[in-house]
């Protein structure tokens, strides 16, 4: 009785934290669209790592309301050069993959757009990309949401396709039925990837999913 009054607690507070940031996005998606570009250049540049943050705000609060540890996330301390790089490596092949070869292939527009010219810009998307997008979805998804998950329900695959699922519902402001459902097949790969791979981290991921993020800007750019 005791460990099912646990679960119910834990899946109230699932729930809890996925509305929370389903919230958060819909706020944040009103202000990208109707006050950030009214800003000067400097200052959302600023604010729009900052806002990316505020997404982790509820499940950073019932973590802190908990006291539970970024460890028990999926974050360590050790090898820490060995998660960089197999985020790195991770990330440069699912460029590879995901968007060179279909850009060659002439599915351009499948892959990305941008109206980047500068090298500040897209330098500036890789800061953007890792220490705000990477940084807070992963927290999120495959830190927050699989852990809870593994609780509620310790079933892996259980906790890898919903919490992909869960990802790509949230890029609904984004994009149409086919990204969301690509997106959910990126989280699945992020998910295995942690899984399967050796010293992969959260860490890890955050390299992966901040790089591969930005590369899909450079190549659109450049290619």
């Amino acid at each position: 009785m005791e460990i099912n009054t646990k679960k119910k607690k834990e899946l109230f507070l699932l729930i809890l934290a996925v509305c929370g940031v389903f919230v958060t996005l819909f706020c944040v998606v009103l202000f990208n669209n109707y006050l950030l570009m009214t800003l000067p250049l400097p200052l959302r540049a600023v604010l729009m790592v900052a806002t990316q943050w505020l997404l982790f705000l509820v499940p950073g609060f019932l973590m802190l309301a908990r006291k539970e540890r970024m460890q028990d996330f999926g974050f360590t301390k050790n090898a820490l050069g060995k998660q960089i790089m197999i985020g790195l490596s991770i990330a440069f092949v699912m460029s590879v993959f995901l968007t060179v070869i279909p850009i060659l292939l002439g599915f351009q527009q499948m892959v990305g757009s941008t109206n980047y010219t500068r090298a500040w810009q897209f330098a500036y998307e890789f800061l953007y990309k890792i220490c705000g997008v990477a940084l807070v979805e992963e927290l999120i998804f495959r830190g927050y949401i699989f852990n809870k998950l593994m609780i509620i329900k310790n079933n892996k695959c259980l906790a890898i396709i919903v919490s992909s699922i869960l990802f790509g519902l949230f890029h609904v402001f984004n994009g149409n039925l086919m990204q969301i459902l690509i997106t959910a097949l990126i989280g699945v790969i992020y998910c295995l990837c942690r899984e399967k791979i050796k010293n992969c981290t959260i860490l890890s991921l955050i390299v992966a999913h901040g790089i591969y993020g930005a590369l899909i800007i450079l190549c659109v750019g450049l290619l």
